[in-house]
């Protein structure tokens, strides 16, 4: 098995946000910032990680019955880590994700890889999976809060390089569609090119 194609597909081929289009709502919600979107997903990978390797271990262990629900329960205790981890260390940006941690559980790359993937695969596999598309979903998500940042405070990670007003309607929600959109159709004309 190629183990690099695994870990390459997630950030290129088969890139969460922009290609699958999952995960759209972390997507939308916290990127109004470059720094939001880069903890979101450093989180998002942690989890993934975790899952994968917890998953492919214990996989024939768990009845096909209770499958999914066993999956939401590992999911559940790496989120649960991530979010008091944040919570102590980095209270500031635990404040400004909220709501969307605890909805990492709910995530469907999370829950995808690991029933698409971890459950029938090796830990290293699943691993370097994991890492893949948690490290492909952190570079989109980074890049869509750095584009709104610029545009919409004239900042990048937080350091203001812009006097003045910038453009108010890219750190709202109608400005996550926008550029969204216009980084899709980016990435969707370099993969045609390519």
């Amino acid at each position: 098995m190629n183990h690099v194609a695994n870990f390459t597909k997630g950030l290129l081929k088969e890139n969460p946000v922009f290609v699958l289009l999952l995960g759209m709502c972390p997507t939308l919600g916290v990127t109004s910032t470059a720094v939001n979107g880069l903890g979101m997903g450093l989180a998002t990978t942690f989890v993934l990680v975790c899952s994968n390797i917890v998953v492919s271990l214990v996989k024939n262990q768990i009845p096909d019955k209770v499958r999914i629900p066993a999956f939401i329960v590992i999911i559940a205790s790496f989120v649960t880590i991530v979010e008091l981890s944040m919570q102590a260390f980095v209270p500031a940006l635990f404040e400004s994700l909220g709501l969307f941690i605890p909805l990492i559980v709910v995530n469907c790359i999370v829950l995808g890889r690991a029933e698409g993937f971890a459950s029938k695969n090796n830990v290293f596999s699943s691993a370097l999976d994991g890492l893949g598309m948690g490290l492909g979903f952190a570079l989109a998500l980074t890049i869509l809060g750095s584009v709104r940042e610029v545009l919409g405070n004239g900042s990048f990670f937080g350091m203001r390089f812009m006097e003045g007003d910038a453009i108010l309607i890219f750190v709202l929600a109608p400005g996550a569609f926008i550029v969204l959109g216009y980084l899709i159709a980016l990435i969707n004309k370099l993969r045609k090119t390519a």
